[in-house]
């Protein structure tokens, strides 16, 4: 570009290079701020874990895991906790995973572009910004009292359908923008072939979405694995010496366990509880790495 060029699009080369240097200067100092941030979270995320280890890692022991809770600190365990918590996440992935996918695929693939689907989509966004203790009077006043019959009133049951209903819209969300993220020169290739819409979507487009879609489903199911204040809204106890023999029984879950233990004034309660949350992260890293393992094997044969 000559001078002249460059004159009529800034006034005069200086202007230009003045224009060219603030932007640059910009970059270092928005680069600058992200990095600070990261240091900072990184920094404040390793301080925490740090101190959840120091605190937790001496009580964290056989009894701990195989001991139900007691008023005693030191026979305290979190067995009832723990097989809660299984219970209700697998109730959790049994029922979301194929309804939110489900959901998802007929109102990205098969549903007409009308005034009712858009309705739909706009509610189903909106959902997903709900705070979850709303999700849990709903649980309290569905699941809890009209199906009491079914579920079983306060049971293992309403808890994990509770928490399905909370990260529906996060799997149905997600699963879309994996549905959208596939070329649609597949989709035309299948058309091409001979083959109907259901064909084309199960044979072509749903297994080249799968990996964003199990994306999706670790994110929605973390969120799910950490949340007390749905539990506690359908009246998940606080203290149970039994754990959960059917889909009706009472429990409890260890973000609840964990709560009831850092708000007691001992101090040893303060470290059992720091040995909970190891293992609920552990628990949520098992998971996370199930879902991650499964993810690689689906983009690896695609």
């Amino acid at each position: 570009m000559t001078a002249q060029g460059i004159k009529g699009k800034s006034g005069t080369p200086g202007n230009f290079k003045q224009d060219l240097s603030g932007r640059y200067n910009l970059d270092k100092v928005f680069a600058i701020a992200a990095w600070t941030a990261t240091i900072v979270s990184v920094l404040v995320l390793a301080w925490l874990l740090l101190t959840i280890l120091i605190d937790g890692l001496g009580t964290l022991n056989f009894n701990f895991l195989s001991a139900f809770p007691s008023r005693k600190p030191e026979q305290a365990g979190i067995k009832a906790a723990l097989f809660g918590t299984l219970w209700v996440m697998m109730i959790v992935a049994a029922v979301s995973f194929p309804i939110g996918v489900g959901a998802a695929i007929y109102l990205e693939e098969f549903a007409s572009d009308n005034w009712f689907t858009r309705f739909v989509e706009i509610n189903i966004g909106n959902l997903a910004g709900v705070p979850s203790i709303i999700y849990g009077l709903l649980g309290l006043a569905v699941f809890v009292r009209i199906f009491e019959p079914i579920t079983g009133g306060r049971s293992v049951l309403s808890g994990g359908l509770t928490l399905a209903l909370l990260i529906l819209p996060v799997i149905i969300v997600a699963t879309r923008e994996a549905l959208r993220a596939v070329p649609n020169s597949i989709r035309l290739a299948g058309f091409a072939l001979g083959a109907n819409k259901w064909q084309v979507v199960w044979n072509h487009v749903l297994p080249s979405a799968t990996p964003g879609i199990l994306t999706g489903v670790i994110l929605a199911l973390s969120r799910a694995i950490g949340e007390t204040a749905p539990l506690l809204a359908i009246g998940a106890v606080a203290f149970i010496r039994s754990t959960p023999d059917s889909l009706q029984s009472p429990f409890t879950a260890m973000p609840i366990q964990i709560y009831n233990w850092v708000g007691r004034p001992q101090e040893e309660f303060h470290h059992i509880a720091a040995s909970g949350i190891i293992v609920l992260m552990i628990m949520l890293l098992l998971m996370n790495t199930i879902a991650i393992y499964l993810r690689n094997r689906f983009q690896q044969t695609r």
